[in-house]
């Protein structure tokens, strides 16, 4: 791997994974993680290593992954140290997922992703030692949730530069835990690795041109028996129907389908899965996704009709978003 200080968090990824059905993968990756830190790849990449390398070296006191907002206490030499972490945080604004609760500073991101998180984590099958694999985890809250609910090891992937090193960030103070985020897409993942016992898909589906093909690819990093926990945007429907949005929906240029539960179930089937089980149905509200001051570019609240919130800005119907299971072949 290449020689550049943000790389010590994956010096351990071939010994947390041994097994030869990772190989592929690890033989890959090297170049995979030289091309996404390329200083020429993203602006702003070199300011944010700068972040995370004047992050002070305080060693973790007691870590909670289990409370809402994930929390890490540490010893600050003093409140000049204090402040000088929430700014340094403050720089890899804006921050999507979270909460989270670094040495007393509360980080209130846009997203209250303890919520999703409490509609799922007593339905699935439980993580403890399970391989996991988080597709578009964002900065990592939810692989972090997953290593406290029990499971084995973690590997978030997401190719947001931003994402990743906010998740550095959190790591920085968290310690030593068997959870990384990789700054690749599922499309880096080699195909048909049959690795992993749970797969997670949150919010990913409707950003995808060719959903089948976006399950049939999760499918693929599944071993035999694995579960699928798939959270998407849907609309109401009987089977067959799915908006297709003709420009943006809330707001947002890459939005491509938006299916009907029945659909969806349909497309599950059609990709090969069993046992499909939907979970959960819930209108996204304020509540859950809004400006903070860690995150004040526009939000949910700006993508509604102010004068009908059941609709978006474009006249199409207010997110919703579905929790569904399914198992592997």
């Amino acid at each position: 791997m290449i020689d550049s200080p943000e790389l010590a968090a994956y010096a351990t990824l071939a010994e947390t994974f041994p097994e030869p059905v990772f190989r592929p993968w690890l033989e890959s990756l090297p170049a995979q993680l030289a091309r996404a830190f390329a200083a020429d790849h993203h602006g702003d990449w070199p300011r944010w290593r700068e972040v995370l390398r004047r992050l002070p070296p305080i060693q973790p006191a007691w870590v909670n992954l289990n409370a809402d907002a994930v929390q890490l206490k540490g010893r600050a030499d003093a409140a000049a140290e204090l402040a000088l972490i929430e700014t340094l945080l403050r720089e890899l604004h804006p921050w999507r997922k979270g909460p989270y609760d670094v040495l007393g500073i509360p980080i209130d991101t846009e997203w209250r992703s303890d919520l999703k998180w409490r509609r799922l984590e007593s339905a699935i099958q439980p993580l403890a030692g399970r391989t996991v694999l988080d597709v578009g985890c964002g900065n990592g809250y939810h692989a972090w949730r997953m290593v406290g609910a029990g499971a084995g090891r973690v590997i978030g992937i997401d190719p947001t530069l931003l994402s990743v090193a906010q998740f550095l960030a959190i790591r920085h103070f968290a310690g030593d835990f068997p959870v990384y985020v990789l700054p690749v897409g599922i499309d880096d993942v080699p195909p048909n690795l049959g690795a992993f016992d749970t797969v997670f898909s949150m919010g990913v589906l409707y950003h995808r041109r060719s959903p089948l093909d976006h399950l049939l690819e999760l499918k693929g990093c599944m071993r035999e028996g694995g579960e699928l926990v798939l959270e998407t945007l849907v609309i109401e429907g009987g089977a067959g129907q799915v908006l297709v949005p003709e420009d943006r929906y809330a707001r947002m240029r890459n939005v491509w389908f938006i299916p009907s539960c029945p659909t969806l179930e349909g497309w599950l089937k059609r990709c090969g899965y069993r046992n499909i089980r939907l979970i959960d149905v819930t209108p996204t509200t304020a509540e859950e996704q809004r400006s903070t001051d860690w995150m004040r570019f526009q939000s949910l609240p700006d993508c509604l009709d102010p004068a009908n919130p059941g609709l978006t800005v474009e006249g199409l119907p207010a997110p919703r978003r579905a929790v569904f299971l399914a198992e592997g072949p």
